[in-house]
């Protein structure tokens, strides 16, 4: 788990005769440069992913028919064979990520327990807003809700109730079902990269499962099972985008439709892409991402107020309540007495398949922006927050489209059942202010489009290279080959089919990494497991831990006019420096050199934080292959407060606080006697083993991943920030 930086990974220490005498401060050690490059290529995972997406794609542009054929016989078999277990994959996760969120190990941290959030809750929501929404929710919002009032899976069409299920529909094809899918992600990533220090992979997520073996073959089929799910995902989101783009131009300027505007719009965004990775200005198209949302909540209002807002608001409301009263039903229909096969592989399975493909891509940015989150924070947030947005936006333009079907212009809704990129665009001509609306549309969805290509190339390099750390990223070639492969891949599907094949590619290509999700969640709930066996061990042996409080080294810890003293002292650098010199380091090093002559293999590693010009010391004991006990001091800068300020020296003081693999425990050591920290690490020790002893049999040491390379930018766990990280917005199928 996460420890704070510059602590030199714990080596064994096997000559007694060089450490250190007890009492005396061992020397500080210089740190040894990183010979590793910072990334490089998973070479096994690239090689297996690129050749199939190539294969796939070049086969797609020379042999038309024969892929059409075989991709729509595949989709066929899948939606008849899988159908269920599409429906029941997406029940289980969403109950999964639920039960972490309301459990009480929701309170867990997507990093150590000292960490708190990056962002503030606003700019936190925010980018969960923006990450909500894409090209293609403009193109489903209005034909789908159209279709289903047309074309129902069951009942009458073109009545009042099919008016109303058309709308639940389409909410619950972009509901919270979808959401859990990227919340199960990013809690998996985040939660391993963060608090285990792992490579944002989905590699690491199976990490309680498999051990060291993430590292071999099964690794790499999972990496790969990943990409190729990514890699489809988007490519049917930009062939979508395609579509309704050359539609646009069509609409605004005379455009031609057709396959070589098609293709000169993939060249666009696939130089585009090219231009982004190079340049290193991900944080410019994040930012313009942020301005697509602004334009999006203005389309949005433009429609409430200038349409019929009544109707609108009350449309609103009785789309929730019949969301709500009809989900459960909805969530295992797998239609199983009268099987529209046709409408499923085109609806539900087509949306649960590419949620899945999806998962990875949208789970990683969702971690990079999430450390510091409680699980619960997270899941909640991820759940509601964009979901909100869709459902506002998804009741006012599915309304306003059924208004207009409903009020006899059959030519819209059969051109919106038909072409469903020009559905958007057909709404917009019932509205004034046509050409304007319009042009913000074709903007929006420009951006969106190039967005999606640029952070899609970016996070398949990281799925194909071996990450040092979690704030690592692919190498710049191998983000501009995948930007490349994945327009060769969106142009070889538009040729052979169009949209509609690029949807049955995405249920095919989600079914194997639908399995990889049980795995993770396996995965998950083992290494949450430890956390409330630790909570467990700590609330078993606090009865020996307060009785060495009050009765240290066989007498009262401290009188309470030391207590008294040491509260309403805040102690400056010199103070601080000393007090670990003189008084932390020589008591951890008499523990250790106790615990080395019973045999027991113990290291002492001390080094100087920086940034402070204060010592740390990390205290290691390995157990032979369990959980290592970690007892580490590190000094923590605050703010005197304001009313100290008139006695205090200074406006900055240090606390020097105890951290175990878990993180910080949250208290002070500074004013301590030698043997009261001796007390203090055997408490903790004493805890240590207390919970092997309990849990031993249960939690084996695969559970967690140790003695990894700390975080180096320790300082924002105390802090929350408002400045971006350098991760792409993404965008929801």
């Amino acid at each position: 788990m996460s420890t704070p930086p510059e602590i030199v990974e714990p080596r064994l220490d096997e000559e007694n005769s060089q450490r250190p005498a007890p009492g005396t401060v061992p020397p500080l050690p210089e740190p040894a440069p990183d010979p590793e490059p910072r990334t490089k290529v998973n070479w096994t995972v690239f090689i297996g992913s690129a050749a199939g997406v190539l294969v796939i794609a070049l086969w797609a542009i020379l042999d038309r028919e024969s892929a059409n054929a075989v991709i729509g016989t595949a989709v066929t078999w899948v939606g008849e064979t899988f159908g269920w277990w599409y429906s029941l994959i997406v029940v289980a996760v969403l109950a999964f990520v639920l039960f972490v969120a309301l459990s009480r190990v929701g309170k867990t941290r997507l990093g150590p327990d000292h960490s708190r959030p990056t962002f503030n809750i606003f700019t936190w929501t925010a980018m969960l807003f923006a990450a909500g929404i894409g090209i293609d929710l403009m193109f489903f919002s209005v034909s789908e809700p159209v279709t289903q009032y047309l074309a129902p899976p069951t009942g009458e069409a073109s009545t009042v109730g099919a008016a109303r299920q058309a709308l639940v529909w389409t909410l619950f094809h972009y509901g919270i079902l979808g959401w859990g899918l990227y919340a199960l992600m990013g809690l998996a990533l985040g939660y391993f990269a963060y608090r285990h220090n792992l490579p944002l992979s989905i590699r690491s997520a199976l990490y309680p499962i498999l051990g060291k073996r993430i590292h071999g073959p099964l690794g790499h089929a999972v990496d790969i099972a990943a990409l190729l799910g990514a890699i489809f995902g988007i490519a049917t989101s930009l062939g979508i985008g395609v579509a309704q783009l050359n539609y646009g131009l069509s609409f605004q300027f005379g455009i031609p439709e057709n396959t070589f505007v098609q293709i000169a719009l993939i060249a666009v965004a696939v130089v585009m892409a090219t231009v982004s990775v190079l340049t290193g200005v991900e944080k410019g198209i994040r930012r313009l991402s942020e301005l697509n949302v602004i334009l999006a909540i203005a389309l949005m209002i433009f429609i409430l107020v200038t349409g019929s807002t009544r109707f609108l608001f009350d449309g609103i409301v009785n789309n929730i309540g019949d969301t709500l009263a009809r989900f459960p039903s909805m969530a295992l229909d797998t239609f199983a007495y009268d099987r529209p096969d046709e409408w499923l592989n085109g609806w539900t399975l087509f949306f649960w398949a590419w949620w899945i493909a999806w998962a990875p891509f949208v789970g990683l940015f969702l971690a990079r922006i999430s450390r510091g989150r409680t699980l619960r924070e997270f899941v909640i947030g991820v759940l509601v927050v964009p979901f909100a947005f869709i459902l506002l936006w998804i009741s006012i333009f599915g309304n306003s489209a059924l208004e207009v079907v409903m009020g006899g212009n059959a030519e819209f809704g059969e051109s919106a059942m038909s072409t469903p990129e020009r559905a958007f665009y057909g709404l917009l001509e019932q509205y004034p202010l046509a050409p304007l609306s319009a042009a913000i549309a074709t903007f929006t969805g420009l951006l969106f489009y190039v967005t999606s290509a640029d952070s899609g190339s970016l996070v398949m390099s990281n799925f194909s290279s071996h990450l040092k750390d979690a704030e690592a990223d692919g190498p710049k070639w191998l983000r501009v080959f995948w930007s490349v492969a994945t327009g060769l891949l969106t142009l070889g599907m538009l040729l052979v089919g169009g949209v509609p094949t690029l949807q049955s590619a995405s249920v095919i290509m989600g079914l194997p990494f639908s399995v990889v999700l049980v795995f993770i969640m396996l995965g998950l709930y083992k290494a949450l497991r430890l956390e409330t066996a630790l909570a467990d061990s700590y609330q078993a042996g606090l009865h020996s831990v307060l009785n060495s409080r009050t009765n240290a080294a066989g007498g009262i810890r401290r009188s309470w006019r030391h207590r008294l003293a040491r509260a309403l002292d805040y102690p400056g650098h010199r103070q601080a420096q000393c007090f670990v010199r003189e008084v932390a380091v020589p008591a951890l090093d008499d523990v250790r050199g106790d615990l080395c002559s019973r045999g027991v293999k113990a290291t002492l590693e001390t080094s100087t934080v920086e940034a402070f010009g204060i010592d740390t010391a990390d205290l290691c004991v390995e157990l032979d292959g369990e959980r290592t006990f970690k007892y580490q001091i590190y000094p923590v800068q605050r703010d005197v407060p304001a009313h100290a300020r008139s006695t205090a020296k200074c406006e900055k003081y240090y606390r020097i606080e105890v951290f175990s693999l878990e993180g910080s425990h949250g208290y002070d050591l500074m004013g301590y006697s030698t043997d009261e920290v001796i007390a203090d690490v055997l408490d903790h020790y004493e805890v240590h083993l207390e919970f092997l002893h309990q849990h031993r049999d249960t939690l084996p040491y695969t559970t967690v991943a140790e003695n990894v390379p700390p975080k180096a930018d320790w300082e924002t766990d105390y802090a929350t920030v408002d400045e971006p990280v350098d991760a792409p917005a993404k965008e929801t199928p």
